[in-house]
């Protein structure tokens, strides 16, 4: 269907100039192309990657752990409270096919990054990237299906068939971030039960250790690890990883960093055999035992998200989230 925006309409919208400036500003609706419905935005969480578009500008409407309503008369899923799938995927490549929408060889677009994302109280949305949403899961921790929930359960399931709970001993999460928290969460969800956390932030490293983690120094070479999370994206920690995971162990790269990095193949590198993963969001199929993840830890999602604003404040506490003050703040549209 191609559906044009309502005459005349105009909604209320973050534009991220670059400089670590955003205002809110009246744009004209979106268009619901081909394909397409018109989602009507009522939670966006706030995400750490927003942080290079905060800096440098956005050509599009940032944003892209969202959650909302879809607004389609006639469509199956009018009136549905739904999660935003952020790959666009054609669901025909090979590698759709397989089931990995999200690595879609043929579509190379993410919600919020090439096209309208959430920050805004309305976003066109391809059908299949629309993900219903059962209604014991309330709103506000909606969205952590997606990123922290999501990308965080995909990890671990990923690496789960390289390194089994049963062989794994301690595990090492590096970063206490939403993602790294999550891992924490999907990790005991799977059966590791002795894990550590490093993280320079001790109000986050608290929030590990309630989970049920142990805290780790950051820095500190005196322990090895067959499996280790990296979720922070900082190359020293990964630089580290390297150094600590131990023969035929993993280290799984989670957290991101757009920075060129620099591996120096010292003999800690080159005399061992180990695995250097690298997992990305997750695929559609992993979405309803997400929504399990989220059932079974409910209470500890909940401590994730500190805050909750409408658009008017969004930027000053995106910059209260750049320094760190908030975990995982929730823009809230109704």
């Amino acid at each position: 269907m191609n559906v044009s925006p309502r005459p005349n309409s105009i909604m209320q919208a973050a534009v991220f100039h670059g400089g670590d400036r955003i205002t809110i500003e009246r744009v004209a609706m979106p268009d619901a192309g081909t394909g397409e419905v018109l989602v009507r935005v009522s939670r966006t969480a706030l995400c750490g990657s927003d942080f290079k578009l905060w800096h440098k500008g956005a050509e599009f409407t940032a944003g892209h752990e969202i959650f909302g309503v879809v607004e389609q008369p006639g469509h199956r899923l009018h009136g549905r409270r739904c999660a935003v799938y952020i790959p666009l995927h054609c669901d025909h490549c090979a590698a759709c096919k397989r089931g990995d929408t999200q690595m879609c060889l043929e579509v190379s677009s993410l919600i919020g990054w090439n096209r309208p994302g959430g920050y805004a109280e309305y976003v066109p949305v391809p059908e299949n990237c629309l993900l219903p949403v059962p209604d014991d899961i309330e709103d506000s921790l909606a969205p952590l299906l997606l990123d922290t929930i999501g990308t965080s359960g995909h990890a671990v399931r990923f690496v789960s068939r390289v390194v089994t709970p049963g062989e794994a001993g301690p595990v090492l999460v590096m970063g206490a971030g939403p993602v790294g928290l999550g891992v924490v969460l999907a990790l005991r969800a799977f059966g590791y039960n002795d894990i550590y956390v490093a993280d320079p932030n001790a109000t986050r490293l608290k929030i590990a250790q309630s989970f049920g983690a142990k805290a780790y120094p950051v820095g500190d070479t005196s322990k090895r690890f067959a499996l280790i999370m990296e979720c922070s994206g900082a190359h020293a920690a990964r630089n580290l990883g390297i150094e600590l995971v131990l023969p035929r162990g993993a280290l799984v790269l989670v957290g991101e960093n757009a920075a060129p990095w620099t591996i120096e193949e010292g003999k800690v590198f080159r005399r061992k055999d180990f695995y250097m993963i690298r997992t990305f969001y997750f695929p559609v199929s992993d979405f309803e035992p997400n929504i399990e993840l989220l059932r079974k830890f409910k209470d500890e999602y909940r401590v994730l998200v500190d805050g909750e604003f409408g658009l008017s404040a969004l930027p000053e506490n995106f910059a209260r989230f750049a320094r760190g003050e908030l975990i995982k703040p929730v823009l809230a549209l109704d």
